[in-house]
């Protein structure tokens, strides 16, 4: 199992998985905003915010469940130290990312 974490691969895949979700989330919102508008008087209390809060929360415990992942796994005394290192930092600042973009969506109504 050690393998997969020091993949090099690892060192982009946060940032990877942010802009899934950053598509996934205004792109769905966009097309839900078209489809099937809510009612502006609903203000921020819409099915369309709660299915987007779950997303990304989802998202969010993911990120920081790899960057947890690769803190265990560090290898103390090789030259793939450095791939766990950057990939734990990439995983940490993609979950915040991720949190901080989200945060929007408990306090705006989504089809403005």
């Amino acid at each position: 199992m050690m393998h997969v974490i020091v993949h090099p691969i690892q060192m982009a895949m946060g940032f990877i998985i942010w802009s899934v979700w950053f598509v996934v989330v205004y792109g769905g919102m966009s097309v839900a905003c078209a489809v099937s508008p809510p009612s502006v008087r609903q203000g921020n209390v819409t099915w369309i915010n709660a299915v987007l809060l779950g997303i990304t929360l989802f998202t969010t415990l993911f990120l920081l469940g790899l960057a947890y992942r690769c803190w265990r796994a560090r290898p103390t005394t090789d030259n793939r130290q450095f791939v766990v290192w950057v990939a734990f930092a990439g995983y940490l600042t993609a979950a915040i990312a991720t949190f901080a973009v989200g945060l929007p969506i408990l306090g705006l109504p989504p089809c403005l």
